[in-house]
């Protein structure tokens, strides 16, 4: 039924709309191809011997699978300690910059808030115009905050487009609420954390998602100003395994030859990749619901 009803109206459209559309979805298709056959590619290169993957590639012959990747990448301490760090990172930070968005928004979506375009100056700004990396740096030295977690939570805690988000988002909600609260007597905080925050779950979790996933393939802030390896993301530590193909000598020490160490840690990238976006995976159903409510209702008023 609903093929026959889609099928009749795609018949109903002028010729130039179905060729508008047949390329569009064949330029789609083929985005969905480049983007979906490297996916599959690493999760069967993952589980293949790292000879048979170098000397035939793919192959579908399961005597020739291997589970030896994922257990030496499972086995290594640093993996383990940069995926509690970059955990403990982005949930923290998710909270920290949503909790700071949200506030920063409300007062930005009144229209008696004295000041407003002032600030709505200062926040743009900051959008086209940085400091710096040394002197960010040398503020964040400055600070005392030189490898601690303050350095990775606070300076990029503030997103000014997550806020304008937010503040259209606040807009968008019916006056006839807030003046519903006043009558009743409430306060500014009592509506703004038990009337409008409620409503307002798909732009939260929008920006909630946004930002943990931001955080967590954020490697470079980590870089610079953290230096105890206890304290190193995992994303620093895959980006010696992916970029600069230094794997953790655990997990090659056994091999016997350099060909052998170099097989190995080829097939240790491709573990890895997929161990590093497992939470990413596994948050995004959760979270796919709210995300296009959120995002198209945030992006309607201007």
């Amino acid at each position: 039924m609903n093929k026959t009803k889609k099928k009749s109206e795609f018949q109903k459209l002028p010729a130039g709309d179905k060729v508008i559309l047949t390329i569009a979805y064949i330029i789609l298709g083929l985005f969905l191809v480049a983007i979906v056959l490297p996916v599959i590619y690493i999760i069967l290169a993952s589980f293949i011997d790292p000879i048979t993957l170098q000397n035939s590639g793919l192959t579908f012959d399961f005597s020739k699978w291997t589970l030896t990747a994922y257990e030496r990448v499972l086995s290594n301490q640093q993996i383990w300690v940069g995926f509690k760090n970059a955990l403990i990172y982005s949930l923290l930070f998710t909270v920290i910059s949503v909790s700071v968005t949200l506030l920063a928004a409300y007062p930005m979506s009144r229209a008696d808030f004295k000041g407003k375009g002032f600030f709505n100056t200062i926040y743009v700004i900051t959008m086209f115009f940085g400091g710096g990396l040394i002197p960010t740096y040398l503020l964040i030295s400055n600070l005392g905050m030189l490898d601690t977690i303050w350095a990775i939570l606070i300076p990029g805690a503030f997103s000014v487009w997550n806020m304008i988000i937010a503040r259209t988002y606040y807009m968008g909600i019916p006056k006839d609420l807030q003046e519903a609260a006043e009558i009743d007597g409430a306060t500014e905080m009592v509506y703004f954390f038990r009337i409008l925050l409620p409503v307002c779950t798909p732009i939260i979790a929008t920006i909630a998602m946004w930002q943990f996933v931001g955080m967590w393939n954020s490697y470079f802030d980590a870089m610079i100003y953290l230096n105890s390896a206890s304290k190193q993301p995992l994303q620093l530590v895959l980006r010696a395994i992916l970029i600069q193909s230094q794997p953790e000598a655990g997990m090659v020490s056994d091999m016997q030859s350099t060909a052998q160490r170099a097989q190995m840690a080829e097939l240790l990238k491709y573990a890895t990749i997929i161990i590093s976006s497992l939470p990413l995976m596994i948050m995004y159903p959760f979270f796919q619901k709210y995300f296009d409510n959120g995002i198209m209702a945030g992006a309607v008023k201007g």
